[in-house]
């Protein structure tokens, strides 16, 4: 792989590696070195006790993490993907910027939902170890992790406790499918 960020483009031609190999040989090496994982999400408690491990969609890997806020009780959004091998903070939407809510200008696209309600979109920001951590509220604030359609509710499983949300990759598949 380090051979191919030492090609030189010149007009339409390329000079280096290329000439050698032919591309379709070229596509079957990536194809070869290149794994493909089956994405999955998750939950482990201090003592890396797994709580919850669901599967992650094939595409982007989106999952959100849905929240009640604690002093006005609207749902508040927090939308992740799997960017390659890295967890990324994609979106957030918020009917309203209550106590410890906003936008701070520089990290994502403020914009409004059309209901009077705010969304940020293009956060683009990786997460640290590919993990979020968190301190579970109350059935009041009612963490829970939506992927697809599924629901799983972290306060019924660890109120109260720290938990580590993480990104776990199973073993390689043997297709270019993430």
């Amino acid at each position: 792989m380090t051979r191919l960020t030492r090609l030189k483009t010149v007009g339409r031609k390329t000079h280096g590696f290329f000439k050698q190999v032919g591309l379709g040989v070229l596509t079957g090496l990536i194809t070869a070195v290149t794994p493909a994982f089956a994405w999955q999400l998750e939950v482990v408690d201090i003592n890396d006790q797994v709580l919850a491990r669901a599967d992650l969609p094939e595409d982007e890997g989106r999952w959100c993490l849905l929240w009640n806020h604690s002093v006005q009780g609207f749902q508040v959004e927090d939308c992740f993907r799997v960017d390659g091998q890295t967890l990324m903070l994609d979106s957030t939407h918020t009917p309203d910027f209550a106590a410890g809510l906003g936008h701070i200008p520089g990290r994502g696209a403020l914009g409004s939902d059309n209901q009077h309600g705010y969304r940020i979109t293009n956060f683009n920001q990786p997460l640290p170890g590919n993990q979020l951590v968190l301190r579970v509220g109350s059935m009041r604030v009612n963490h829970r992790i939506a992927i697809e359609h599924k629901l799983i509710s972290l306060s019924e499983l660890a109120f109260d406790q720290r938990v580590i949300i993480r990104l776990a990759a199973d073993e390689p598949t043997g297709s270019m499918t993430p």
